[in-house]
């Protein structure tokens, strides 16, 4: 027998439970109780910053479980901008990872996590550039949507909004953005559409987190006068759990591996300072919800409810959580008889997690495959086990999206295993599994996201879902679980993976960017795997006017789900200088495929799989190349390498604890990848040998490192300092301050144009004192701004060169930009 749920229930369900990959948590004792006590507290806390690391995850932990609000983070960005330091993805594939990395963080700390739609670009020097490259309307419109969601009673701004130009414009435009829609998001008259689903709201307080950073420095926030401040000791110890909050904060820092953020974790006082900008004063210091109900009498008819719990935590057992399930439901009941929506909602959800986690309830449901494509059958094996006495049976599974009821009758009895294998037909207009955010084309500032419902929200959402419908010692409640892939093996156990729904194939152009330096012709390899056993079509490479493909399509045929096979294509460019986009596209009775499969697999956050267009960028431009083999040494991770292979050079990536004066006498340059001197260790002791290969008529190409944590000062044979200087408008107009200079002559002459359609920035920390031995050879600046003239700086040393360069050849060649191959081409062969 089946039954239908309302669509609005389903799109609920889908929308409210996040995503896990990791094994299901088994909370403690000491944990449950600490739940059952969030339970009784109804007040909410929304920090907002620009960026995934922004937060302060220390105050983030305090307000979560010090004070017991449910606390957010609302990052307006997901961090596409910045620089990867565990592998080399980039932009949106790094906005994928930060996201994992930010929940991860939340799971740590106990905190939500919440975004908008604005795309991190890039540095931006001032607020009034960021706000006029994300769309200013759009993204305060999702500030307002989240906090009427959310409905905060008190926001915290990570930074400060009457500094513009002191900081990232980012980090400024989230906190100017804040202190406006402090009061508009309780403006009817302001995204008036919203109404349909939330409510204006108003909260009652917004700070400012005030940190040393402000004052310049630690030294000077020490001597600072901080009377004004709220002072906040947050340097607690949570005996149940163990661990001070400033551990269980460098816990969740420590999750942004991508940036690099690891931390270590301290005990003892420490204070968080905070400004109030508006709302209510507060006269007791430990407490930012001061003259707020946060008991369950703020909501009508709640108070029964805030006794019910109280007499909980004064009875429990913690020998015996399960003693505390009886009067749980009893709340439950209670709680399911409110008209408040916003904490129904919200407490429903806790009660039904503690129920379950007093009760040892297990529930899971696990697919024989990692991955099903749309309109196939899934066998779905669900598990229950009741670990406790309380009185409990299985009466329904409830499939989503499908809409469908399976009635059952399992009495779960204590410490029995209940188990059944279902087959689960997977609907055929289910959504690929992928990003929300990159399904559809955005801007340089926005991702285009039109469901309204979807905005804020942190990550994939995955629609195959089982609802286990249980009777509760005689209470009716739902507990919803994702359906998940596991397997064990043989050095991890069990491992957990979610599914994913996959397109019947998905290509891939195996060079992301081809570069076709004359007319001849050039072989393109496209790979085509299966998402399902018996796949056969044709695949073929379009390309715009002007390039000419042979064959015109390809036959494939693909017997095993998971198999692959690449076939190749003749590409002939035009004769004049273009860039185009070719796409992979196969045809399986009549319908399209042109999606590529991104898997992203780092233990510490979460698989993702990334669908996008599979495309590559073809560019047809003038580059002559002197020298054939390139030796690079790889810094933070970056795509470089595999640009200068489609120039033509063979490159050999050297590990640098094994570098030797032999092994570089055969390079004809030597490439230093990106923050090399800030996380190769080993360097600091070849640089004698590297020195001494330019020394002996060899070229070293050293790309940007960060001003901080330098593993050598010593990073050239000169005196060279370098600086946060950068220059973030891509189209700065460069000026040639030494016009004759071989590398802006040899072997590619170049000029104004190859500075063209450069992405995100010019160059980044560029040196800003050096030795009278090098040459700059570039200046740019950006509007309003000093000349920049550290952007390339050459200097001869013995028979060689050594260069320098905060351009950003790591993001222009990737992207296939035709100036940053020719330039490139002539650092290399200066010493030709």
């Amino acid at each position: 027998m089946t039954k239908k749920l309302p669509y609005y229930c389903i799109l609920l369900l889908l929308l409210f439970q996040h995503s896990f990959a990791q094994q299901p948590k088994k909370p403690t004792a000491s944990e449950i109780y600490n739940q059952i006590e969030k339970l009784n507290f109804l007040g909410s806390a929304l920090y907002i910053a620009a960026h995934p690391d922004d937060e302060n995850t220390r105050l983030i932990s305090f307000l979560a479980n010090n004070t017991k609000a449910r606390t957010g983070y609302l990052s307006l960005t997901r961090g596409d901008g910045g620089q990867n330091l565990i592998g080399t993805e980039l932009r949106e594939l790094l906005g994928v990872i930060r996201t994992q990395e930010l929940i991860e963080a939340r799971k740590t700390d106990g905190g939500e996590q919440f975004f908008s739609r604005a795309n991190d670009f890039g540095y931006s020097k001032v607020p009034t550039e960021t706000l006029e490259i994300w769309d200013k309307e759009k993204v305060m419109s999702d500030m307002a949507w989240i906090i009427r969601n959310f409905q905060p009673d008190i926001i915290i701004n990570r930074f400060d909004h009457r500094s513009p130009g002191t900081t990232h414009g980012h980090h400024t435009s989230s906190a100017m953005l804040s202190q406006e829609l402090f009061t508009l998001a309780n403006d009817p008259n302001f995204e008036p559409s919203q109404l349909q689903f939330v409510k204006p709201w108003q909260p009652k307080r917004l700070f400012f987190n005030v940190s040393w950073w402000f004052f310049g420095g630690r030294d000077k926030f020490e001597k600072a006068d901080k009377s004004k401040y709220i002072n906040l000791r947050t340097g607690v110890y949570f005996p149940s759990l163990g661990k001070s909050n400033q551990e269980i904060a460098a816990l969740s820092r420590s999750k942004h591996q991508s940036q690099g953020f690891g931390s270590t974790g301290v005990r003892g006082e420490d204070m968080e300072y905070l400004e109030l900008i508006k709302g209510d004063g507060i006269t007791d210091q430990q407490n930012l919800f001061e003259g707020i109900d946060t008991s369950w009498k703020r909501v009508k008819g709640g108070a029964p409810i805030g006794e019910t719990i109280d007499f909980i935590l004064k009875c429990f057992d913690f020998k015996n959580p399960s003693a505390s399930v009886f009067d749980l439901t009893k709340v439950y009941r209670q709680i399911e008889q409110l008209d408040d929506s916003h904490w129904k909602k919200i407490k429903l959800e806790e009660v039904k997690n503690i129920i379950a986690n007093c009760a040892g309830l297990y529930l899971e449901a696990v697919a024989e495959e990692q991955s099903v494509t749309p309109g196939s059958n899934l066998k779905v094996k669900w598990e229950a086990i009741n670990r406790s006495p309380v009185e409990m049976k299985l009466l329904a599974l409830q499939l989503i999206p499908q809409n469908e009821t399976l009635e059952q009758s399992y009495p779960l009895k204590n410490n029995l295993f209940e188990s059944e294998t279902i087959t689960v037909k997977v609907p055929k207009d289910l959504p690929y599994t992928s990003p929300y955010w990159l399904n559809e084309k955005g801007t340089t500032g926005m991702y285009t996201v039109n469901d309204q419902q979807k905005i804020g929200y942190p990550d994939i959402i995955r629609n195959l879902k089982v609802t286990f419908s249980i009777l509760v010692e005689g209470v009716q409640i739902p507990f919803t679980r994702e359906i998940i892939y596991k397997y064990n093996d043989p050095v991890k156990g069990e491992v957990y993976r979610p599914l994913d729904v996959v397109p019947k194939v998905t290509t891939e152009i195996l060079n992301k960017v081809q570069l076709f330096k004359d007319k001849k012709k050039q072989s393109v390899a496209i790979k085509v795997k299966a998402g399902k056993d018996d796949c056969s079509g044709t695949i073929q490479l379009e390309l715009p006017a002007g390039w000419v493909v042979t064959p015109a399509y390809m036959p494939f045929q693909l017997h095993k789900k998971g198999s692959e096979k690449t076939v190749t294509f003749e590409v002939t460019p035009p004769n004049y200088a273009t860039e185009a986009t070719a796409k992979a596209v196969a045809t399986i009775e009549g319908e399209r495929f042109d999606h590529q499969q991104i898997i992203i697999d780092y233990p510490h956050i979460a698989l993702q799989q990334v669908l996008l267009p599979a495309e590559a960028k073809f560019t047809r431009a003038d580059v002559e190349t002197k020298g054939k083999n390139i030796a690079y040494i790889m810094g933070a991770g970056d795509q470089v390498p595999q640009s200068l292979q489609q120039m033509g050079y063979t490159v050999t990536l050297l590990k640098p604890e094994k570098i030797t004066s032999s092994q570089l006498e055969k390079f004809d340059a030597v490439v230093v990848g990106i923050r090399a001197y800030n996380v190769v260790e080993a360097l600091q002791f070849k640089q004698p040998l590297l020195f001494e290969y330019v020394q002996n008529g060899g070229t070293m190409i050293v790309q940007y490192n960060t001003t901080g944590n330098l593993i050598t000062q010593d990073i050239a044979p000169y005196s060279l300092e370098i600086s946060s200087d950068r220059v973030t408008e891509e189209n700065a107009t460069v000026t040639f301050l030494d016009p004759k200079n071989k590398v802006l002559n040899y072997p590619n002459t170049i000029t104004q144009n190859d500075f063209k359609g450069w992405v995100q920035e010019q160059g980044l920390y560029y040196p800003d004192k050096w030795s009278s031995e090098f040459t700059p050879i570039l200046q740019s600046n950006d509007k309003g701004e000093t000349p920049k003239k550290g952007a390339l700086l050459v200097a001869k040393y013995g028979k060689g060169y050594y260069i320098y360069t905060g351009l950003s050849f790591f993001r222009e060649l990737p992207e296939g930009v035709s100036g940053a191959f020719r330039l490139m081409a002539n650092l290399i062969a200066v010493g030709k």
